[in-house]
């Protein structure tokens, strides 16, 4: 009876000893399961995106994330508008993580160049002179040049850039906007600025008479500031310009591999929901009183 006794009793140590072990196993399975998921969501390969973070309605600055605002890098603040929506369905395209990266116009070049960025959103159109140092997607966005001038100036009714004669015009630093000025004789061509916060500011304030810009810029700022308004010229009244100019593409390295996927993603984007992210993006832009 004790030898039947001593069988039972090392059945059962046996026993917990192997659900014990059983659980032990269960516990730490789904810890490491979890792990690895986590380091597979912050593995999760970039996209890197380069803009102002200052242009709107392609782009701009805001202190959250409503209307789609995506986090900038190393900062507190969110970047939004139309670049913002074509950056998230191409990063969603090539099932990569979008991080936006604020930089300088200036700076934009040299770092899809250097690779601190993977591509330009910035509402940068492929002139020649950028096509010798980066390479260009196809166009995501299609515009037309116009004048931007406060109401009750006597540029208001101007329909002719000829009209600008004498006017203290200028446009943004490093763009072909600033270029066109000279098409208009007798101008009083003025220096360039950093970026469309400073134009607006400098019309404003009475600094300057005028700034030339792409239409979406002129619908923003007529919406942003009410005592803009936004002249357009009819055909052959007009500043001269490329097509490839007025058109807003993708900045990538010379050679990058992610040209033809990028193409594809914006083959895949209709012109009617392109319209209807820039109607957007001019109604959700930050107001500037």
């Amino acid at each position: 009876m004790k030898r039947k006794h001593l069988v039972m009793m090392l059945v059962s140590i046996l026993m917990v000893v192997f659900l014990t072990a059983c659980g032990s196993d269960n516990s730490t399975a789904n810890p490491n399961t979890n792990d690895a998921n986590n380091q597979s969501n912050e593995t999760k390969e970039k996209f890197r995106v380069g803009m102002e973070a200052a242009y709107a309605p392609f782009n701009w600055t805001q202190v959250d994330d409503s209307n789609g605002a995506v986090p900038i890098s190393g900062a507190k603040e969110y970047a939004a508008g139309y670049d913002v929506e074509i950056a998230k369905k191409i990063a969603e395209g090539l099932g990569k993580e979008l991080e936006i990266v604020k930089i300088s116009w200036s700076g934009l070049e040299p770092a899809v160049t250097s690779g601190t960025v993977d591509a330009i959103i910035a509402g940068m159109s492929a002139t020649e002179k950028r096509k010798e140092q980066i390479d260009f997607t196809d166009n995501y966005y299609t515009s037309d040049l116009v004048m931007l001038v406060q109401k009750g100036s006597q540029y208001e009714n101007a329909t002719s850039i000829q009209d600008f004669s004498g006017a203290k015009i200028t446009a943004q630093l490093s763009t072909f906007h600033y270029d066109v000025i000279d098409q208009i004789q007798g101008v009083n061509k003025q220096t360039a600025m950093d970026d469309f916060t400073a134009l607006r500011v400098a019309l404003q304030s009475g600094i300057i008479d005028g700034y030339v810009a792409e239409r979406p810029e002129g619908l923003s700022a007529e919406v942003a500031i009410p005592g803009f308004t936004m002249i357009e010229f009819a055909e052959g009244q007009g500043f001269q310009a490329d097509v490839n100019e007025v058109s807003i593409a993708v900045g990538l390295k010379k050679n990058s591999p992610l040209t033809t996927q990028i193409n594809e993603i914006l083959a895949g984007i209709s012109e009617e929901e392109r319209t209807q992210l820039m109607n957007q993006a001019v109604q959700n832009q930050p107001a500037m009183n």
